[in-house]
């Protein structure tokens, strides 16, 4: 048995002539995926952003309510590391830079081999004491203002002067690599491959031949990086929506060429290949740029998910079951022949891959101090943090960093040892003080009904609807054994 994965970062299905045939973005190589694979039509997220949700594909549990960005927990039980320690090789190719840093130190080093590519957004990659020369923005997002020698911002227009040619760009790097391993193992067993770009997360950094397929007449600033409020001119929302789109038609690309690689040697008919994404992106819908800051509308929740299993040779199909990334992990396990282990909260899906039989009822996500949503596939509920208790929330852990710096001795001084949760497989865990990061609570608690309102425009005032989702909230939050914290932020009674 072989297993491929190819992930994406910030993939918006609406971008996807296969979920969105009123879309003009070209992908014709997701099309075609479409056809050779079973497309879900009901995959939502988990636990958010990037690294939060890398954490539910090794472990099938979510952690958003438990813990913010960090790495894994010596607890944790990892899908590539079980794997490799039942002889099944795993290897990771990326170019996720987050990955190199504090709060996700410890990911790459669960599989057997590993590949880094540097390079993308702000990674401090190469070794430059001037500062360099930015041209003219439309805006620079609030968090990266200035330039100073440890932003984002500065390291990526560093970075932006080392990648000239296609071959230049992380994301070519990355796939060249994955195609040198399917080169190299197309004919051996028992093997895995992560294969992993950061694109199409912003900067919205793209070739020039994809910029070409989407011509324009603008002679705006500068604008390929969007965060925050969307209070640009119409020119500009245009103009960053077409960087995104040509850097999606990149991914397009490349997605290609690994099903070339299926195709070349029938890796068809025994290799399982999952391609899907850890969040979308709104792109100045809902008058917004990006994630976390606003509610969850589906443009971030409702993800792109493809799943090819060679035992069932279903193509070409769609399903409408509940399915969230924490299924990955058991339904890779499963496929694998390997025990999945107590702890995981995800489901397997080879009933859903097989015949569309449902493994859920509802799916809970969100974004640690966030709202705690949840949706039947009809309605999306959005809890939001009472007022006075929006600062309320605490992170549960062994591993004290953050996603690019250690936990303060200021954080860390009044920290308490508490009892062991029922996945932390007895161990006591500190438990430390943090606080609302987004103060999305602003916008209240909302519920929409997508039947008819799929944009999400029109929240609904339905008593009877909202107390229905309010009780699969709790009984999803006991499943995942939420702090009690939680429930009293969110104004829920964990009896009900």
């Amino acid at each position: 048995m072989r297993a491929i994965i190819v992930f994406y970062d910030t993939l918006n299905r609406r971008y996807l002539p296969c979920y969105n045939p009123d879309t003009n973005t070209i992908a014709p190589n997701f099309t075609r995926l479409s056809q050779q694979s079973i497309q879900f039509d009901n995959s939502y997220v988990g636990s958010m952003p990037c690294i939060p949700a890398r954490r539910e594909l090794h472990t099938g549990r979510h952690n958003f309510l438990h813990r913010e960005w960090g790495p894994l927990e010596p607890f944790d039980d990892s899908m590539p590391e079980i794997l490799k320690k039942n002889g099944v090789y795993t290897h990771l190719i990326s170019d996720h830079l987050h990955y190199w840093e504090d709060g996700g130190c410890d990911y790459h080093t669960r599989y057997s081999s590993w590949e880094i590519v540097r390079g993308q957004e702000g990674d401090h990659w190469k070794a430059e004491a001037e500062d360099p020369e930015i041209p003219p923005v439309v805006k620079i997002p609030q968090k990266m203002q200035g330039t100073g020698n440890t932003g984002l911002w500065r390291y990526d227009w560093v970075n932006r002067k080392y990648i000239r040619d296609e071959e230049d760009f992380p994301q070519t790097q990355c796939f060249d690599r994955g195609c040198e391993f399917l080169e190299k193992n197309h004919d051996q067993d028992n093997w895995l491959l992560h294969l992993e770009t950061f694109d199409p997360h912003e900067p919205f950094f793209v070739p020039q031949k994809y910029l070409d397929m989407y011509p324009e007449d603008y002679h705006g600033k500068h604008f390929d990086w969007p965060r925050g409020e969307a209070t640009e001119e119409s020119s500009e929302i245009a103009h960053c929506r077409r960087q995104y789109q040509a850097l999606v038609t990149m991914c397009d690309h490349s997605l290609g060429r690994i099903l070339d690689m299926m195709d070349k040697y029938d890796m068809w008919k025994d290799t399982m290949l999952i391609v899907g994404t850890d969040h979308g992106f709104l792109l100045a819908e809902h008058g917004y740029w990006g994630k976390n800051i606003m509610p969850y509308y589906n443009e971030v929740a409702n993800t792109p998910l493809f799943i090819w299993d060679p035992r069932y040779g279903k193509k070409g199909e769609h399903r409408q079951s509940l399915v969230q990334m924490i299924d990955w992990m058991p339904t890779l396990l499963n496929y694998f022949n390997t025990p999945i282990p107590k702890d995981v909260q995800g489901s397997i899906l080879d009933g859903v891959i097989e015949n569309d039989i449902p493994n859920r009822e509802y799916a809970m996500y969100g974004v640690f101090s966030g709202h705690v949503n949840i949706t039947d596939g009809r309605y999306t509920y959005m809890r939001a943090p009472l007022p006075e208790k929006g600062d309320e929330v605490y992170n549960y852990t062994l591993m004290p960093t953050h996603m690019n710096a250690r936990f303060s001795p200021a954080e860390l001084k009044d920290a308490e040892l508490v009892k062991p949760f029922s996945f932390t497989k007895e161990c006591p865990v500190l438990k430390i003080k943090s606080r609302d990061k987004y103060n999305v609570g602003r916008f209240g608690t909302r519920l929409y009904d997508l039947q008819t309102d799929p944009e999400q425009q029109h929240p609904l005032d339905d008593p009877q609807t909202e107390a229905r989702m309010c009780k699969a909230m709790v009984r999803a939050m006991k499943h995942n054994d939420a702090p009690a914290e939680q429930y009293a932020r969110l104004g829920l009674n964990p009896e009900e």
